[in-house]
């Protein structure tokens, strides 16, 4: 007896020690404290506590200040009426993670995304697009062609241009180059080329002056290439042509990442022609990239400051949610399904109200629309869009 006994005390230890385990991977400011899944497989009785109503609000890492005043106004509100706080879970969905780019230093201020400009050409006109020295250009069939960009840093479009056809004898062709700022229906500018105004011919080009404006940082434009002739346009695919981008001051983007005018959709992607630009403000952008690197290592040492205050912040309300993903305004999708899984997983409820971090919430009016609407069914889904 006394050897089985020796023989079943170590499985009995580590059983304690795994349950034990479980424990501790719960979330600390889960509903209710709610076990894992892996918990409940060995005590089915153990149910997380039920809610009417989950809300989940989405906020930044450094919002704090507005966490604050949810929670001394309409979540205070909710904890002194006991007939609400036995119904509705309150949550903030916050990223596990801040971004490691500072703001000045990224490509547009909703995304994460390092603003990577070397070397930049200043002072200087520069060739958006440059054909290999052996290219024979011909005709396409293609009568409408367009590319998107993003500006990275501020230029000035000093031309637009136009590729000619080798076997043409001088310019013979009538084709109009437009630059569309995204989204929108109307022309920033654009210029005309025809046999009796073509332009200057720089290099495998043709080039009309055009009106200047500063295309600022985060600008998204399309430039459109259309032939008034039966004839196609001289195009090229996106990766056959080189791409001068000064240093990294703009990009090519694809049309499934940038927005295109509806309009110019049936068109072609690729390039037609070209540009001329400068680089604004040089010197300024000169300064700020020498000092990037004591930047971004003062951003450093404010994330981890920021890391500190949202774990005393979370362990002294025990209200945030934080979701695997970096705390930006793209993320804000990817934030939303990790936090819909985490309730799926979590809780148990009739409805997820999903809402934002300066908004104010009456639990009442939702649930008096909730009954109005019969909004507990399941598979419902409630809510305004703006188009």
């Amino acid at each position: 007896m006394r050897n089985w006994l020796v023989l079943l005390c170590p499985c009995a230890v580590g059983v304690v020690l795994h349950l034990w385990l479980l424990l501790l991977s719960c979330p600390a400011g889960g509903p209710g404290k709610q076990h894992p899944a892996g918990l409940l497989a060995f005590f089915p009785h153990w149910k997380p506590k039920h809610y009417d109503v989950i809300v989940g609000v989405l906020s930044a890492r450094h919002n704090e200040e507005l966490r604050n005043v949810i929670r001394s106004t309409w979540v205070r509100h909710l904890k002194q009426h006991p007939g609400l706080s036995q119904r509705v879970l309150v949550k903030f969905i916050i990223g596990a993670r801040g971004c490691d780019v500072p703001l000045e230093d990224r490509e547009d201020p909703y995304s994460c995304r390092l603003l990577n400009i070397t070397s930049p050409v200043l002072n200087q006109e520069i060739e958006a697009f440059t054909l290999p020295e052996d290219d024979t250009s011909m005709l396409s069939e293609d009568r409408i062609v367009s590319v998107h960009f993003k500006v990275l840093y501020p230029i000035v479009i000093t031309s637009l241009g136009v590729f000619y056809n080798a076997k043409d004898v001088g310019f013979q062709r009538n084709i109009t180059v437009k630059l569309y700022q995204a989204e929108q229906e109307e022309a920033l500018f654009s210029a005309r080329f025809s046999p009796p105004s073509c332009g200057v011919q720089v290099n495998r080009l043709w080039y009309k002056p055009v009106e200047q404006f500063i295309l600022p940082e985060s600008f998204e434009g399309t430039i459109v290439w259309e032939s008034q002739d039966l004839q196609g346009l001289v195009s090229k695919n996106l990766h056959k042509v080189t791409v001068n981008d000064g240093g990294g001051v703009f990009r090519i983007t694809t049309a499934g990442e940038g927005s295109l005018p509806y309009e110019f959709t049936q068109g072609v992607e690729g390039i037609a022609g070209g540009f001329i630009y400068t680089i604004q403000e040089g010197e300024a952008l000169l300064q700020s990239l020498q000092s990037r690197p004591e930047r971004i290592m003062h951003h450093v040492n404010k994330l981890k400051e920021e890391d500190a205050l949202l774990k005393d912040e979370s362990n002294t309300y025990e209200d945030i949610v934080f979701v695997d993903v970096v705390d930006t305004y793209r993320n804000v999708p990817a934030k939303l399904l990790y936090f819909y899984r985490w309730t799926v997983e979590s809780a148990s409820f009739n409805v997820l109200l999903k809402t934002d971090d300066d908004c104010y919430i009456d639990l009442e009016a939702v649930f008096n629309r909730i009954k109005l609407k019969n909004l507990g069914r399941p598979n419902t889904w409630w809510g305004k869009v703006k188009m």
